[in-house]
């Protein structure tokens, strides 16, 4: 096992992957580059709560200009990042000369750039639990080209879809994680003595993390093999890829997990003493109204872009978000009119919830992003990681390593 990790943050966001590892343990965990860039954005405010929080000179540029020669120096042992939904289709380059070519712009490519230039022994990632089915035409297909990218590059590859109220957390937050491994590590050939079902429900990364029921949901399960080409992939191929998975050498096993034992912290443990609430965070009586109609049921006549009468049905949710359970998963529109946003009563008054206690719904210490507007911290707290979970893999990922004899080493990668 080496002294510490050395860790890159890509997409870093206000920080919430580098916040669970140093709470894991900042002694090994060192994080020596990070990035986060919002573009079309004259003001950086998530970038410059990083910088504030953390210290030192993070990237503030866009990932794509930065050169592929800078991540060979860093000697990279654990990659980490949070990377949006697009699309992940490839083709064949014009010239041919270069192999496949996927879209400009998407982000997943950039994460393959790095990983090319730097060979990471881990590489842990996060996004919206809808990579597994997008997109709705050719469902499954993106994930399959990732999977396939990863095996390509010569790295097992575990996902898992963690809804963050199951283990412990207050927000019902689901986002899928996708933890890879070089194969050539000790600890893939320790995983590789088990069978795939025994890896996702007792053995694997996820399930020594996040504990599960030791047999399928509703026996949803499937099994498959990833075709050679990517573009092959890319053109024609689907799959019906469950919550939690594994991929060794282009072969899936796939199902549908159960937390074993789900907690939960109730939202009212992370509300403000109501002496220190601002009252501008109490609701208006035009505002209470207003949001009596958005979260109540409705049936509306609509008429479509070529001009058809449709109607419009949204069934009715509680007034006010029950305190004794977690809450549900806030979005960047947090704090605004609008029927996504969490309203609390307390001493019968109804309030929005305050930008900390958004904060504490994600793990993150008070005041974490006091550097910005209000409408700023509501919307970098939509976007932002569970801080907790990230804790919890990063204890996984340090008991693998107490194991592992193999160091970083340069391989290299040519695309089938």
């Amino acid at each position: 096992m080496k002294d510490t990790l050395n860790v890159v943050e890509l997409f870093a966001g206000v920080g919430g992957f580098r916040l669970g590892l140093e709470k894991a343990d900042a002694s090994i965990f060192k994080t020596v580059w990070a990035n986060q860039w919002e573009p079309s954005r004259k003001a950086q405010d998530a970038f410059d709560c990083y910088k504030k929080k953390f210290g030192g000179e993070p990237s503030n540029q866009d990932i794509a200009t930065v050169p592929s020669e800078l991540f060979s120096t860093l000697n990279i042992d654990l990659l980490v990042g949070g990377f949006p939904c697009q699309d992940y289709s490839v083709a064949r380059s014009l010239s041919g000369e270069k192999g496949l070519e996927g879209k400009k712009g998407v982000l997943f490519w950039e994460i393959k750039r790095v990983i090319e230039h730097s060979h990471p022994k881990y590489v842990l990632l996060e996004n919206v639990d809808r990579l597994l089915k997008s997109p709705s035409k050719q469902r499954g297909r993106d994930f399959a080209v990732m999977l396939a990218t990863f095996r390509d590059l010569q790295y097992n590859v575990e996902w898992r879809v963690v809804n963050a109220a199951e283990y412990g957390a207050a927000q019902k937050r689901r986002r899928v994680f996708i933890f890879a491994y070089k194969n050539k590590l000790d600890f893939a050939k320790k995983q590789q003595v088990f069978s795939q079902d025994n890896i996702v429900f007792k053995e694997g990364f996820f399930a020594k993390t996040f504990p599960v029921h030791e047999e399928p949901y509703k026996k949803r399960i499937a099994t498959g093999t990833l075709p050679n080409d990517i573009l092959e992939i890319s053109d024609y191929f689907a799959f019906d890829f469950h919550t939690a998975g594994i991929m060794m050498d282009g072969n899936i096993f796939t199902v549908q997990t159960e937390a074993k034992n789900p907690s939960f912290t109730p939202l009212k443990d992370i509300l403000m003493d109501e002496a220190t609430v601002a009252e501008k965070f109490y609701l208006t009586e035009a505002q209470a109204e207003k949001f009596a109609y958005l979260r109540g049921p409705k049936k509306i006549e609509r008429t479509s872009a070529e001009g058809h009468k449709y109607i419009f049905s949204e069934g009715g949710m509680s007034p006010t978000d029950e305190l004794d359970g977690p809450g549900r998963t806030m979005l960047t529109s947090e704090g605004s009119i609008n029927r996504s946003t969490h309203i609390v009563e307390v001493n019968g008054k109804k309030r929005f919830l305050t930008p900390i206690e958004c904060e504490r719904l994600n793990g993150f210490p008070d005041n974490w992003t006091a550097t910005m507007t209000d409408r700023m911290r509501y919307f970098c707290m939509g976007n932002a990681l569970v801080v907790d979970l990230i804790e919890k893999m990063g204890k996984t990922i340090l008991a693998i390593e107490e194991n592992e004899e193999i160091v970083s080493e340069q391989i290299t990668i040519t695309l089938r």
